[in-house]
């Protein structure tokens, strides 16, 4: 911190910069600012002077952020976020409230977590719940957030994180996908529903599946896994179920097995905290809370499934 109050002639000016930035103009960060159009020019010119650099080009009336320029304006605008976020959340903390942020992924969210929604707001009902939700692969650092999904090698050292359960796959479909027959019409080959980038072609591990179709299998290829789990809900095919994510629906009968051959993989999906701060209690709670009811779902489909063996595989 001292370092940047020397590098700064006032903390006024990163306001000012960030108004202009953000608006494009001069003028209309006066007018944000409730000061005037010279003022903004000229506390600008002093903060350009002070660091040796052009911040805008001034053209036509417009400012255009230089390429220094904008170097300068991504690191203050997440810095503005990050001070806002610490505000409101004392604010909230003040008022009886916390918020929890989970970096976790769409899939997961859509079709694990919001069937449980209601039950988890009811278990901690002071708690706001706000999500860095991850489309493709569940993959990426776990910064800025109170706890992130990830997987990670079992045989990696071990971080700060916290067992949810093996990586363990199962081929899914509807109960109609499984059960069609000739009395309905032509039989097609198998659909197998892809996740893009997903190394592999993980449906020629399966010789066979529970279903009455043959022939050269068709593919479908979606880089969101929600949507690939809502394919295989729409009666659209076979997709390669991860646990983590597809226990609601198997225990629903929603989803039923393809085929009853588990797949477990050397990963570990965990729960994990930014190693830069400690755990919050409310945010072990809501860890634990997670880890519990997924094991409770693996026991269910554990007692529906028994041939699957899939607490043995999961633990």
């Amino acid at each position: 911190m001292p370092d940047l109050r020397r590098k700064l002639p006032s903390s006024h000016a990163l306001f000012v910069f960030d108004a202009a930035a953000r608006n494009g103009s001069f003028t209309a960060a006066a007018a944000e600012l409730n000061v005037t159009q010279p003022a903004v020019s000229r506390m600008l010119g002093q903060f350009e002077d002070y660091l040796g650099v052009r911040l805008f080009d001034r053209t036509n009336g417009r400012a255009a952020l230089t390429e220094e320029g904008e170097i300068l304006y991504r690191h203050v605008s997440d810095g503005f976020r990050s001070i806002e976020g610490g505000l409101i959340e004392i604010d909230r903390r003040r008022k009886g409230t916390e918020t929890v942020t989970l970096s976790v992924s769409s899939a997961f969210t859509t079709h694990w977590l919001m069937p449980r929604i209601d039950k988890l707001q009811r278990q901690f009902p002071t708690v706001d719940l706000r999500f860095q939700l991850i489309s493709g692969p569940l993959r990426g650092p776990v910064d800025n957030v109170d706890l992130g999904m990830r997987f990670r090698d079992r045989y990696d050292p071990e971080r700060n994180g916290a067992l949810v359960m093996k990586e363990v796959m199962l081929p899914i479909c509807s109960p109609a996908y499984r059960d069609a027959d000739s009395e309905d019409g032509p039989i097609e080959a198998n659909t197998i529903i892809r996740l893009a980038d997903t190394p592999g072609d993980w449906a020629a591990e399966y010789p066979t599946f529970l279903t009455k179709r043959s022939g050269p299998a068709k593919s479908l290829s979606f880089s969101d896994y929600a949507v690939v789990v809502q394919a295989a809900l729409l009666g659209q095919g076979i997709a390669l179920g991860w646990l983590t994510v597809a226990s609601h629906w198997l225990l629903t009968g929603a989803l039923v097995p393809a085929s009853e051959t588990l797949t477990t993989t050397r990963r570990l999906c965990e729960l994990v905290h930014p190693h830069d701060r400690s755990i919050r209690p409310v945010v072990s709670e809501i860890r634990d809370w997670i880890i519990e009811q997924m094991r409770s779902d693996m026991a269910a489909i554990d007692r529906l499934y028994p041939r699957l063996r899939l607490m043995a595989s999961s633990y």
